[in-house]
């Protein structure tokens, strides 16, 4: 998985979670625990009730992306950028990463070029200038699943409209990806959501960093009995950990003193560990068929074939092109198999497969003995 650096840290594969707080400057937003208009109350809510409990990362709403509100024209953003950028100064730039939430490039452009440190893009490219300008600033940004409108952010319904979504328009270098959980109002269910998040992990075929913001949703308040707003806390930090188990990088919450506890305990304990970390190899557990199906599919695999006989699967990233293609050279004279996924790689098959596969390693002059070692363990376990 690409890593990505935001401000003075990393997200991605084997780094710790981070936890983004949110912080609304739009008079129409919902959840008025989060919501200030003015600098001075909005700088002293991020400070007190985000940055001092823990957020990594602040996300600046300018306008409201849920479909109850009505949308926002650029010049209704801009006016509210100075505010915000005003509440930046007012913190001061080193307290925490800077996220401003827009959909606008023009307004994206100021933001980076006044302080602000990445783009969450709830429309996810649809202003075309909008990645140009990132990578101008050679800013993060975040690509929230959409239909290309800026009228319509989240407005998918299922899993595979949301991939569809996610590759449309392609990716920057420090691309994040959000895939967008909620109630769009555009035929999405309850039963959309549960499945989208059964199968969370499938997008880790992406090989980019992933965001998720499930926080105080209705879908997961309805599995409790919890159909409030205020009384969804709890269903809220259930579904953090499993987030993080299932490989997201970044928990987007307006509850950041909770949320920071459990991603750091869910972080610990996850499933998936690091095996090594020069060059980094994860070991990716309990995937389904439907996960390695989205592995070939990046990777250009329509068969079948892989996923129909992996057991195994590892997961190789920051490897030289050197050692990528001594990797390959092994394991093709086996009936395991390299997935290409960018810049990362992934390893997979069966017992005797890989088995065969670390035999022929062995010898191989480029590739890391801690890789050989990985799956070797791996198999004996």
């Amino acid at each position: 998985m690409r890593t990505v650096d935001i401000d003075d840290f990393a997200v991605g594969t084997g780094h710790q979670p981070r936890v983004m707080g949110v912080l609304n400057m739009s008079v129409e937003s919902n959840w008025e625990p989060n919501v200030a208009s003015a600098s001075a109350d909005a700088a002293t809510l991020a400070q007190e009730t985000l940055i001092d409990n823990g957020a990594d990362i602040v996300d600046i709403g300018l306008q409201s992306a849920n479909p109850k509100n009505d949308w926002q024209p650029v010049a209704v953003e801009l006016d509210r950028l100075a505010k915000a950028l005003e509440v930046i100064d007012r913190i001061g730039h080193d307290a925490a990463a800077f996220s401003i939430e827009t959909r606008y490039s023009e307004v994206a452009d100021r933001a980076l070029a006044g302080g602000f440190d990445l783009v969450n893009d709830v429309c996810g490219f649809a202003d075309p200038e909008l990645p140009a300008v990132c990578q101008e600033h050679d800013a993060p940004v975040v690509k929230m699943a959409s239909p290309p409108s800026i009228k319509q952010p989240g407005h998918l319904k299922t899993i595979d409209d949301v991939f569809e979504a996610l590759e449309r328009g392609g990716f920057t270098e420090k691309t994040i990806l959000d895939p967008a959980f909620g109630g769009w109002y555009d035929g999405r269910t309850y039963e959309d959501n549960w499945e989208m998040f059964r199968r969370l992990r499938e997008f880790r075929a992406f090989g980019r960093p992933l965001l998720t913001a499930t926080n105080r949703e209705d879908f997961l308040g309805t599995l409790a009995g919890k159909l409030e707003n205020e009384k969804q806390l709890f269903v809220s930090l259930a579904a953090a950990t499993l987030e993080v188990d299932r490989g997201v990088d970044i928990i987007r919450t307006h509850d950041v003193p909770e949320t920071v506890d459990v991603v750091a305990v869910a972080h610990e304990l996850r499933s998936e560990r690091i095996e090594a970390d020069d060059p980094r190899i994860v070991e990716l557990q309990q995937l389904s068929r439907r996960e390695l199906e989205r592995f070939e599919s990046r990777a250009g695999v329509e068969d079948g074939t892989i996923s129909g006989a992996a057991q195994y699967c590892f997961q190789l990233e920051e490897l030289t092109d050197e050692t990528r293609k001594e990797l390959r050279q092994s394991v093709s004279e086996t009936d395991a198999t390299v997935l290409s996924l960018g810049e990362s790689d992934v390893l997979v098959g069966d017992h005797d497969a890989l088995r065969a596969a670390v035999e022929s390693l062995e010898s191989a002059t480029h590739v890391p003995k801690s890789l050989v070692g990985t799956v070797r363990r791996a198999l004996i376990r």
